[in-house]
């Protein structure tokens, strides 16, 4: 089920909080944790329910190695139990990869196995590992069976993160949490929803046709004009931003709804001067994940100047293959394992010192800010091209040396007049305004102190929400514009992370 459509808003959303407000007012922790758990159960099975089987059986098999380890210390069982973990993951998203790989490369005709790809498997495989792992190094203590299973399933973070760690969550699965400020928590859960769903249905899905037309024809083979090459990568570094940013918004609005606070997973990337502070900012929780359960233990920064750089490679490629079975994703890998690799030399540079004292301060970050944005923006491009053929003719016509194509750039953008205006106001957006945990950091919307990693204020416009009538009429008329767009659409639009 879409946060964004209107079966969750009317039809899930209400008999579930009312149902939670009941058991809440009757002081009933454990049916709460057990309606939480049907409810999302509900909510993953709105898509498929036979794969909802497949969900149950890999909280049963990791809960049970979970108990085995507390009673037995054995890395032979976490080897056992993380090979599990990542085997079905595995056949359900890389094995047609694997198998046409093969084919091509040794000229075979093995059929494919064309099995669908479950919702969240990517996400709840990785935090079930993260559970496994903390087990068996004793930062996990025993947890209580319908505790881990609402720590995997909770439905505001199930489908596309953050990807929390017990220590996140399961602490909070209490009575005195679930009956803590409860105005507040409907007040400000309302407000980061709706701002979320703003960004999501009027900003996201308002500038994605211009990126599907241009990337349309790329992967047909179609060269592009220089301009519409340029305003389709553009219009897709604005779509995923706004796409992703409005889905981490919606989860934590929904989690406080319920008196749950998860972490940060978004924090303005497109503010980064580096590529290193951008992925500071960019998923938060994936970039943890890979630090702490991979770049760390290859060797991290330990194994000299060759080693760590592979280190960051290798982390990087295996990102880029965890966001889908595609030589396109292994490239978007690649190019950000390199990029992080070239700023670490860059920041270790006498030259760094040199530039940074020559230039002014405003004009010094002005070219760091333009060149990260360049180096995303490309990466972008094969990250959303179908195609590794498509993704590098978009390149080619951004750089003009494609074809000439047979058509103006105004006859490939819909509604081209207004684009360039459209992508001007979204960048004044992602620049000068605070995002949502920003907004309404005077109230703890993160797990984590708001001074930790939601920084200080930013922007040109350093507003702050609080519960007032102003505020409140503010997001009345930006839900309620995002309502009416919702009735517009003519197809329901997923969150772009649902595919991973």
């Amino acid at each position: 089920m879409v946060f964004s459509s209107l079966e969750f808003i009317y039809l899930f959303l209400p008999p579930v909080l009312l149902g939670f407000y009941l058991l809440r007012a009757l002081r009933l922790e454990t049916a709460i944790i057990w309606w939480l758990v049907l409810a999302s159960f509900a909510f993953y099975a709105w898509w498929s329910p036979p794969h909802l089987l497949l969900l149950c059986g890999s909280i049963l098999f990791n809960y049970g190695v979970h108990r085995l380890m507390l009673r037995r210390r054995s890395r032979p069982l976490l080897v056992f139990g993380i090979a599990i973990n990542l085997g079905l993951l595995a056949v359900f998203k890389y094995a047609d990869f694997l198998i046409g790989n093969v084919n091509g490369i040794a000229n075979l005709e093995m059929t494919e196995l064309g099995l669908v790809l479950p919702l969240a498997i990517s996400f709840y495989t990785f935090q079930q590992i993260s559970f496994l792992l903390d087990t068996w190094a004793g930062r996990t203590k025993a947890c209580d069976f319908k505790r881990y299973v609402l720590f995997v399933t909770f439905f505001p973070q199930l489908i596309a993160g953050p990807i929390v760690m017990q220590k996140d969550t399961i602490p909070q699965f209490r009575l005195s949490v679930f009956r803590n400020r409860t105005m507040l928590n409907l007040v400000l859960g309302s407000t980061l929803f709706f701002i979320g769903l703003f960004k999501k249905i009027v900003l996201a899905d308002g500038i994605a046709p211009v990126a599907n037309a241009a990337f349309g024809l790329a992967d047909q083979g179609q060269s592009l004009p220089m301009a519409a090459s340029w305003l389709g990568a553009a219009a897709y570094t604005f779509q995923i931003y706004f796409d992703f940013s409005g889905y981490c918004d919606m989860a934590l609005g929904l989690a406080r709804l319920f008196g749950i606070r998860l972490p940060i997973n978004f924090n303005s990337p497109y503010k980064a001067l580096s590529i290193v502070e951008f992925w500071r900012r960019w998923h938060i929780s994936l970039s943890r994940f890979l630090r702490d359960y991979l770049y760390i233990p290859l060797g991290g920064n330990r194994s000299g100047i060759l080693g760590r750089h592979g280190n960051l490679m290798l982390t990087m490629l295996l990102g880029g293959l965890w966001h889908g079975a595609g030589w396109n994703f292994v490239l978007w890998g690649a190019l950000h394992g390199s990029y992080l690799i070239a700023n670490h030399l860059w920041t270790g540079s006498a030259v760094r010192g040199a530039v940074h004292a020559m230039l002014p301060r405003v004009l010094y970050n002005g070219l760091a800010w333009g060149i990260t944005m360049l180096a995303v923006i490309v990466a972008w491009v094969f990250f959303r091209a179908e195609t590794l053929a498509g993704g590098l003719i978009m390149l080619q016509s951004m750089a003009g040396l494609s074809e000439l194509a047979s058509v103006g750039w105004r006859e490939v953008i819909p509604g081209a007049q207004y684009v360039p205006a459209m992508l001007a106001a979204m960048l004044a957006i992602v620049l000068f305004l605070p995002n949502g945990p920003e907004l309404t950091g005077n109230y703890r919307p993160v797990l984590f102190a708001a001074k930790e990693l939601v920084g200080p204020r930013s922007g040109w416009l350093r507003m702050r929400w609080s519960p007032t009538p102003v505020w409140g009429l503010l997001v009345a008329a930006v839900g309620s514009l995002s309502l009416i767009q919702i009735y517009r659409l003519n197809d329901l639009t997923e969150f772009i992370y649902f595919n991973f």
